[in-house]
């Protein structure tokens, strides 16, 4: 009896036993009393364990196929196995919209890359991974609810992360306005969920975040590009039907500037006079190196139009996948049944951990570090582009981040061809307008500087330019 085992196979190597035996039993290739080898003998033959072997056999006994027989072995049946009948293709569909080419998966792999220039890339290489191991590794041993909980998060998690809010950013919300969520991408669609009926307008910056904009166009909402100028959105070309305004004002994302006190004041009495909600994402503020700290649009807002939206995924680390929402005391009820409906919860060992992390002063020792990290490659970055780079790309002003992007002067080729030709030189870099909403984007490039250590820049900057 000649088996075939592939060891990369999808399935099992038990898997492959019972399949092959299974086929030849139904073709008669192994007719009635046909006496199998012992379990031991047939993986010394295949080089498996005999586990492996006892567990095929298990499977074909369960169906009828063989059964052990005194002083004999096992032997096969007369019973005769159905072929697996061949598969029509699904009459099943998607709804139309997950056909839509805008909501295809892209590839979050890591590019394979000397110099990975990608943006909202925290710089993992600096994440205190044995701090936050003994965390985590503490709240599996003694402390992990084992139960479930509040589906908003653990009140130590969110009592914790309303100090930090306030102490760091100046927002001020009671930890039942928060909801623990993974990562920023769920708070989208928890804002979404609680908020939008289908066919509400949503409008979005353009250039803006395309993630954003898939979660609103997921819920069946009309999403719809505003222009931005130096300033940061332009108020007076939102749409009066509006629904929800999702802005990224602290640091444009992805030109990087941050949106004007006059901006911020039109865009909070735009949102009262025409019953508008807005989404304010608030990703890498903390990291702001001159002038004073901005002021969230949630700590300015008096009549309760803004969702704040914050991610770890970005300041930490992303595969951590914790994020938040706060909301105006108005939605904290549907915010929580949103989030239940989702999920039941984030996971609580990532929890705890995380709430310790925050209480023990880990994260704004770990901010502050990396604050001067980034300061640090943010200077470097643009120095050399201004020095080395001037008669082909044009910096857009950043104060703070992870992230600047450049324009590329007039008479270069198109941010997409450039693109591929750094990647043959080992270089990962973002166009600027890949993130166009309603349009490409103006042609440039989005510099993230988290994946790139301080040294490495010059170089990886310098394959760039033998390109452009």
């Amino acid at each position: 009896m000649d088996l075939h085992l592939h060891l990369d196979d999808a399935g099992g190597l038990a898997d492959q036993i019972y399949a092959q035996l299974h086929e030849r039993i139904s073709t008669d290739a192994l007719p009635a009393g046909t006496v199998l080898p012992s379990s031991r003998q047939l993986a010394e033959r295949l080089s498996v364990s005999r586990a492996t072997v006892v567990a095929a056999y298990e499977r074909l006994a369960a169906h009828g196929l063989i059964r052990s027989r005194a002083g004999i072995g096992t032997i096969v049946t007369g019973e005769r196995g159905s072929a697996a009948p061949a598969r029509a293709a699904s009459p099943l569909r998607p709804r139309a919209m997950w056909r839509d080419e805008q909501l295809v998966v892209p590839d979050l792999t890591a590019p394979a890359v000397e110099f990975n220039f990608a943006p909202g890339v925290p710089a993992h290489n600096r994440f205190p991974f044995p701090r936050w191991r003994a965390l985590l590794n503490d709240q599996l041993r003694t402390r992990t609810e084992a139960n479930y909980t509040d589906p908003a998060g653990l009140a130590r998690l969110r009592q914790a992360l309303a100090r930090h809010l306030v102490v760091s950013r100046g927002v001020r919300m009671a930890p039942d306005q928060l909801v623990i969520t993974t990562g920023a991408q769920q708070a989208f669609d928890l804002a979404a969920r609680v908020l939008l009926e289908p066919g509400d307008t949503v409008a979005i910056e353009d250039p803006g975040y395309r993630l954003a904009f898939r979660a609103f166009l997921a819920h069946g909402a009309k999403v719809v590009g505003v222009p931005v100028d130096g300033e940061g959105l332009m108020v007076d070309k939102l749409p009066a039907e509006t629904r929800l305004v999702y802005v990224t004002p602290s640091h444009q994302f992805p030109l990087g500037m941050p949106m004007s006190e006059s901006r911020r004041a039109a865009l909070l009495a735009w949102a009262d006079r025409h019953d508008a909600a807005i989404v304010e994402d608030d990703y890498d503020s903390e990291f702001r190196f001159t002038g004073r700290p901005l002021t969230p649009l949630q700590a300015t807002d008096r009549a309760g139009r803004v969702l704040y939206v914050g991610s770890f995924s970005k300041t930490l680390l992303p595969a951590l996948r914790v994020g938040f929402l706060g909301v105006p005391a108005t939605l904290v009820d549907a915010a929580r049944g949103a989030k239940f409906a989702a999920d039941f919860g984030t996971a609580l060992p990532m929890q705890g951990a995380l709430a310790a992390f925050i209480e023990d002063g880990d994260l704004a020792r770990y901010l502050r570090r990396m604050r001067r990290s980034y300061e640090r490659r943010h200077d470097l970055l643009i120095g050399i582009l201004r020095a080395d780079f001037a008669d082909v790309l044009a910096p857009i002003e950043s104060s703070g981040g992870t992230h600047l992007a450049a324009l590329l002067t007039p008479g270069q080729p198109p941010d997409t061809e450039l693109v591929a030709r750094a990647h043959a030189e080992g270089v990962h870099i973002r166009t600027v307008s890949g993130w166009g909403i309603d349009r490409p984007g103006p042609s440039g490039f989005v510099f993230g500087y988290g994946g790139v250590s301080a040294d490495r820049i010059p170089a990886g900057l310098a394959a760039l330019r033998r390109v452009i």
